[in-house]
């Protein structure tokens, strides 16, 4: 599955002249969606240590195009795809044109950060990495982290699905997230991001679900009463390079990318992290009460979300199926 670039204008402005599909062996354009602010985006963080190893260590120049400056994620594989832009930071488009990817999504299957990260670091993750680069043309060189998601909502306190029954929640328009909210018994509703406050304000939603820098930095937690750190699902970032322009480095200036991309993504890692860790703080200092479930409430979540889930996802990968127990086994190993 490939997304075609809805347009070019807006690259070739901002990048100057291109040839499609000819990239200069000494430039790597590097683009995400998130602000450039390494102090508090993980995806900015990222890309900032990745500039500073590759020019510090190579003869390369790096640009960087934070803030979505280069359209959206969808908009940013297609460009990496045709290898106008090289190296892109992304997370949920990952699965539109990799369907494997979307076992990341299940929910409840990370018991905790470190666990994701020996399972994405380790053979699953590099296993995933090189399907992905033969389904789409582009390297994962590296993971990083988006977050755990997290229920918000207006009502009442969550802590259990019983509670969660009658309440509205906003869900990406992903059908993996309207199956997740639909199994723990609430109302899924599908709305775009970008709509989200105005739906919270008017009531047309009781809540909605994301990692808890998120919530913090967009002022969320303004809207929201309620916050349960359930952590649903676990989102990884993927640093992506075109493999057309990896292959056409030397040896040499490979080892480096790859180098500064496992530090980025390190990097990317810490930062959100922190940026969770101080969110919490921040959003009770503000009067929003956090509830953390406790490891049995917890398993009550999952037992009731991932059966749907995990059915539905059977039937849309076909063959990449397989991909769902693959990961079951890494999670086996690394949580022994």
């Amino acid at each position: 599955m490939r997304i075609e670039p809805k347009t070019l204008i807006g690259v070739a402005a901002l990048c100057g002249t291109l040839v499609a599909g000819a990239a200069s062996a000494q430039t790597l354009r590097v683009a995400h969606v998130d602000p450039d602010d390494w102090t508090g985006s993980k995806k900015g963080a990222a890309a900032q240590i990745f500039k500073n190893i590759v020019e510090g260590e190579t003869d390369m120049t790096v640009e960087l195009f934070p803030a979505g400056a280069l359209g959206n994620e969808d908009e940013l594989i297609a460009q990496a795809q045709d290898n106008l832009t090289q190296v892109v930071l992304v997370s949920g488009a990952m699965s539109k044109v990799c369907p494997a990817a979307s076992v990341l999504d299940i929910p409840y299957t990370f018991p905790s950060a470190p666990v994701a990260w020996e399972v994405l670091d380790g053979e699953f993750g590099q296993a995933l990495g090189q399907h992905c680069l033969e389904e789409t043309g582009l390297r994962t060189l590296a993971y990083g982290e988006t977050g755990f998601r997290n229920f918000t909502n207006n009502t009442r306190e969550i802590r259990s699905p019983a509670d969660m029954e009658g309440l509205k929640f906003r869900v990406q328009p992903i059908p993996l997230y309207v199956e997740m909210v639909e199994g723990l018994g609430g109302e899924p509703t599908p709305i775009a991001w970008t709509e989200l406050p105005n739906a919270l304000s008017t009531g047309v939603v009781d809540g909605q679900e994301n990692p808890v820098g998120v919530i913090y930095n967009n002022g969320l937690h303004k809207l929201q009463s309620y916050m349960t750190l359930d952590g649903h699902v676990y989102a990884a970032d993927f640093i992506l390079i075109s493999d057309e322009f990896f292959q056409g480095l030397d040896p040499a200036q490979q080892e480096v990318v790859q180098k500064a991309a496992s530090v980025a993504g390190t990097m990317g890692r810490a930062i959100q992290q922190w940026n969770t860790a101080e969110g919490v703080t921040k959003v009770q200092a503000e009067g929003m009460q956090v509830y953390s479930p406790t490891a049995e409430e917890l398993q009550v979540f999952a037992d009731q979300a991932q059966p749907a889930v995990v059915d539905y996802l059977r039937g849309e990968l076909g063959d990449d199926a397989e991909w769902i127990d693959r990961l079951q086994s890494a999670l086996a190993a690394a949580t022994e």
